[in-house]
């Protein structure tokens, strides 16, 4: 079979996936943010994870916000964002709109692939009678689908998308097949065909929903080390001296994964009449973790007998992450949101990462350029990005005023140089 493949969704998964298909095949990247396309099309990847050469290299690729250009494609690839609404509830409806404008343009024979993060079943059961109902074509007669998840790791120039082992799946034992040998092309790593789709969507699930519950434990570890008066770090480095003791850390938990996909899980399983106990345990000590923060700052700060009302606070990052712009999920604002809203502090945000645009649009946060020296009543430490390492301890404190606190979410200074941590 000739693949002419088309990309729905230019995002940090589906931008990595088309250039590495279009080095190979005739593809078509397809996104309906125009900015975004004129960016692309310019050479230029604002998420970072595709350099101008990458970009370049592609030389059967092309982007556009045309519809109808993906219509002499035969393998269609949804990789477009499942996020979750204000009640922690699955919002399909990115994959529900790429699906029926796939669904106009299907013909006899071809295959949708969807990498975008579902629950199990999802499809079969929401995808499928879309592109049946727009297409007028049948399921596994007239067209046919796979599953392969996501594993992006963005800002990891480590672990990428041709060196990380691709899960795939297919609606028949040929599709299947078919899907394999697709990614096969471009995943040096390898594949592993799952025996079905549901199989493979709830591998993607549970891989975060794991990290997500391991990521809790320690966050209440902290949260009761905290009471006991003993510090974190120095509890894990001892445990972590068993040779099978996993090296988690407590944090903030946000992304458009980790933060996410335990959700469509639950929301899963609670359809079929069951209420996860762990999972959403988990999930509720790892949302509560910015107001913990916060709680710890303004108890700090008032143990120095500093005023909280009008106070000025620096927060060091923005992004979910380390060294990458990705603003998805960020817990970061929940925290920001709260010191001004609840406790009338100013605060502000400095993230050398972020696009000062984006977080304006995103989150009604207007960046500083660089923080003032002697300014900040309270600093707190949200994201280790290298450029924070390498102020270091002293490059840090040179923002505070005489008397503030500061607080190091992210471990990066030892605990006698700050005046809290998780």
């Amino acid at each position: 079979m000739d693949f002419k493949i088309a990309v729905i969704g230019l995002g940090y998964v589906g931008l990595p996936l088309a250039v590495e298909f279009g080095k190979k095949f005739p593809t078509v990247g397809y996104d309906i943010s125009e900015s975004r396309v004129v960016e692309l099309n310019s050479g230029l990847d604002t998420t970072l994870e595709a350099t101008s050469d990458e970009l370049a290299s592609a030389n059967q690729l092309r982007f556009t916000t045309t519809p109808s250009e993906i219509e002499s494609c035969n393998i269609f690839i949804v990789t477009v964002p499942t996020p979750i609404d204000g009640s922690n509830t699955p919002d399909l409806s990115p994959v529900i709109s790429a699906t029926h404008l796939v669904g106009k343009y299907l013909n006899k024979n071809d295959v949708i692939i969807y990498e975008s993060t579902v629950y199990p079943g999802a499809t079969e059961e929401v995808c499928v009678p879309i592109l049946e109902q727009v297409s007028s074509l049948r399921f596994n007669i007239d067209f046919f689908c796979g599953y392969s998840p996501e594993r992006i790791n963005p800002g990891d120039k480590t672990r990428r998308l041709t060196n990380i082992l691709k899960v795939t799946s297919g609606s028949t034992p040929a599709i299947a097949t078919r899907v394999d040998e697709l990614y096969q092309s471009i995943i040096t790593a390898g594949t592993h065909k799952a025996s079905s789709i549901k199989v493979a969507e709830a591998a993607k699930v549970i891989e975060n929903t794991q990290r997500d519950i391991n990521i809790a434990l320690v966050n209440e570890l902290a949260l009761i080390f905290n009471r006991v008066g003993i510090d974190t770090e120095e509890v894990l480095e001892a445990a972590g001296t068993k040779w099978n003791f996993l090296p988690f850390r407590p944090g903030l938990v946000g992304g458009h994964c980790i933060g996410v996909d335990p959700y469509y899980l639950v929301h899963k399983a609670e359809t079929l009449g069951y209420h996860p106990q762990l999972i959403s345990a988990g999930r509720r000590i790892n949302d509560n973790m910015g107001h913990f923060v916060v709680s710890e700052v303004v108890k700090l700060m008032a143990s120095k007998k500093i005023n909280i009302v009008d106070s000025r606070i620096l927060m060091l990052g923005l992004t979910f992450k380390e060294n990458c712009p990705d603003l998805r999920n960020t817990r970061v604002v929940e925290m920001i949101y709260e010191l001004t809203n609840t406790y009338n502090a100013k605060v502000d945000v400095f993230d050398p990462w972020v696009d000062k645009q984006e977080a304006h649009a995103l989150y009604n946060l207007n960046l500083i350029g660089q923080p003032d020296n002697g300014h900040y009543d309270a600093i707190i430490v949200a994201v280790s990005h290298d450029q924070f390492k390498k102020l270091g301890i002293e490059g840090i404190k040179v923002f505070g005023k005489e008397n503030f606190v500061l607080y190091d979410i992210k471990y990066l200074f030892s605990s006698s140089d700050v005046d809290g941590r998780l």
